[in-house]
């Protein structure tokens, strides 16, 4: 796990200063060292930083070459099956100098360029000069776990690097794409727009897309191409629930034996949900030396309803976890809220961000330098409560036996009141899933920005007309008229995963730790994806498929676990702090200066106070 840098230049040459600036503010991603190299003409230049994880010698540092000299990588990420593609290359009369990933990864390049892609097993973002052909390759893994970000320069450069930060340091400018803040400050949660999902918050900065390669060539001109995708078409109905069952946890046991493969140690992050204890409770039985115990690591809150501890304790007494607990609070929350905006970039929907930080600032103080964890589930497995109105209406539609079913399981086992009419009724009491539904709805139907009414009542009079009236339009995306699995399809593939492996990746790197995701592995969501609709919802019950796979090695009160919490904070406690209040008028002043906020607004609602904070840090400070 590292961070890259990189500069293509058609004018002036590069300078090692520049790269230079830019693997030195990301020394957090890379503590163990870094490198740099410019080819023999100056026309390119690649920056690295190394957190050592796979062959912690010198052999393995960056920027690598490979084939008398001809490719050059620098490379963030792993590659799980590098040893299975090592031993292929190895067969096939390949010789390498040291024992790592990247290696295997530039040799496989060397020998099936673009094709190698097919092979990898990992998360991944890397780019290959090639001083033959003149090009630049970069890529990027199946899903965005590992971030690639570039621009384009005035003098005739083009730039990349791993975090947004690295572009500033080499004179990209931060004005802000206000599109795309109009929409998050409106719409209260992070929406990039899907048309164009290269897009951040700066105008002149894009990211390269999950499962995506584009090629540079020397003027400058980029060919860029998605290559893979999930096959919406197939669909396995001759299965039963117990063959996929026993499949998944045959997937999901490969997916972690080789998450597990490290030089450095390893342990897990432990919510007390059914994915991250699915994960330790794994490990645990894969575990075949108990005197060598799994470290767990936590986030709880004192004092709080909705505190998962008598969960984490129930797996943590049904194995031999060695556990560690962290407790975020308010003061913690105001001591390091800088810092987490500066890591983060780009404004981010909530403090359940700065639980996860907690966690990893936690594994970094108990020198546990990769954590497994159990992101990626909800959205292959409709683990998300609003899925199940999407079923029930493609049900409503499609099956009505099952319908009436499914409702009658859905009544019994979550509200015993629920019904289309009511869902859709003007009742200010909505439920938990009405207002999970109305949440997500403008992810897959529409873009436009919308005019809800805010949680403050005052609706739009939150944001300055001026500021709004020039994003005023009836462009539309077309209407979402699927069912559950291509809203599965729009959240692991187009929005919604994306924004959570960002945070991801931004809390887990700022303490140079390397964040796994097993329910990740692609070759796992293929199977997923080709399984019928009621094998993940069923009887009530969301990732249904799961619980059945698993439940011989989960704790019973977490395998038919009715609730989903996860980590979530005493956020409105937190929100009332006096210092928190403070840093809200300041953000305010700060937004009503920019001409973003209306300067007559007098009070807000929280959402509306969460939005001020967390723009005005990351984007205005």
């Amino acid at each position: 796990m590292c961070g890259i840098a990189g500069i293509l230049s058609k004018s002036n040459p590069v300078q090692v200063q520049e790269l230079k600036a830019m693997t030195d503010i990301i020394y957090h991603r890379g503590p163990d060292g870094d490198g740099h190299w410019i080819n023999e003409t100056g026309n390119v230049g690649f920056g690295h930083r190394r957190l050592s994880i796979i062959d912690l010698s010198n052999h393995a540092s960056q920027p690598m070459h490979f084939g008398n000299g001809r490719y050059t990588i620098t490379f963030n990420g792993e590659i799980y099956n590098y040893l299975e593609l090592r031993a292929s290359l190895v067969r096939e009369g390949v010789t390498f100098s040291s024992n790592s990933d990247t290696e295997v990864l530039l040799a496989l390049y060397a020998k099936k360029g673009v094709a190698c892609l097919e092979e990898l097993d990992g998360m991944f973002a890397f780019a290959i000069w090639d001083e033959l052909e003149k090009v630049l390759f970069c890529a990027r893994d199946r899903f965005g776990e590992k971030p690639f970000h570039y621009a384009f320069s005035n003098d005739g450069k083009f730039i990349f690097g791993s975090e947004i930060k690295q572009l500033f340091e080499v004179g990209i400018g931060r004005k802000i794409n206000q599109k795309i803040l109009y929409n998050f400050l409106q719409n209260h949660h992070v929406l990039h727009d899907p048309r164009n999902p290269e897009q951040t918050f700066y105008q002149e900065v894009q990211r390269l897309e999950p499962a995506n390669y584009m090629i540079v060539n020397p003027d400058l001109r980029i060919e860029k191409k998605r290559y893979w995708d999930l096959d919406m078409a197939r669909e396995n109905h001759e299965i039963s629930i117990q063959d996929a069952a026993d499949k998944f946890y045959e997937l999901m046991e490969q997916s972690v034996k080789l998450r597990l493969r490290s030089d450095v140690p390893v342990g897990s992050s432990l919510s007390g949900g059914l994915d991250s204890s699915t994960i330790v409770c794994l490990i645990d039985k894969l575990n075949t030396n108990q005197s060598i115990r799994q470290k767990t690591f936590s986030a709880r809150f004192k004092n709080f309803e909705r505190d998962e501890g008598k969960f984490m304790q129930m797996v943590i007494d049904s194995t031999n976890a060695d556990p560690h607990f962290t407790f975020p609070d308010e003061n913690k929350f105001v001591s390091d809220f800088k810092k987490v905006c500066w890591h983060q970039e780009e404004p981010f929907g909530g403090p359940s961000v700065f639980a996860q930080w907690e966690v990893m600032k936690l594994a970094k103080e108990q020198n546990v330098t990769v954590l497994l964890d159990g992101q990626g589930a909800d959205e292959s497995l409709a683990g998300y409560h609003y899925f199940f109105h999407t079923y029930l209406n493609e049900l409503k539609r499609n099956n009505s036996p099952l319908y009436e079913n499914e409702l009658i399981a859905y009544r019994n086992r979550h509200n015993p009141n629920y019904g289309f009419e009511q869902s859709h009724s003007s009742n200010n009491q909505k439920s938990i899933e009405d207002k999970l539904k109305d949440l997500v709805r403008p992810i897959y139907r529409t873009f436009r920005p919308l005019k809800p009414e805010s949680p403050s009542g005052q609706g739009t009079d939150f944001l300055n007309k001026e500021f709004t009236s020039q994003f005023e339009s009836n462009e539309k995306l077309p209407e979402h008229t699927g069912g559950l699995k291509e809203q599965l399809y729009v959240n692991n593939c187009v929005i919604g995963l994306n924004n959570l492996l960002r945070f991801a990746d931004r809390n887990s790197m700022a303490f140079s730790r390397e964040m796994r995701l097993p329910f990740l592995s692609h070759h796992l969501v293929e199977f997923l994806f080709s399984l019928p609709n009621e094998f993940k919802i069923h009887d009530g019950w969301t990732k249904f498929v799961m619980r059945k796979a698993f439940e011989t090695i989960l704790p019973k009160e977490i395998t038919w676990r009715v609730d989903k919490i996860g980590y979530e904070p005493p956020q409105s406690r937190w929100m009332e702090n006096k210092e928190i209040k403070d840093l809200i008028e300041s953000s305010i002043v700060d937004l009503e200066k920019e001409g973003i906020i209306n300067k007559k607004r007098k009070a807000t609602g929280k959402s509306d106070e969460w939005n001020s904070l967390v723009v005005s840090e990351t984007l205005f400070n």
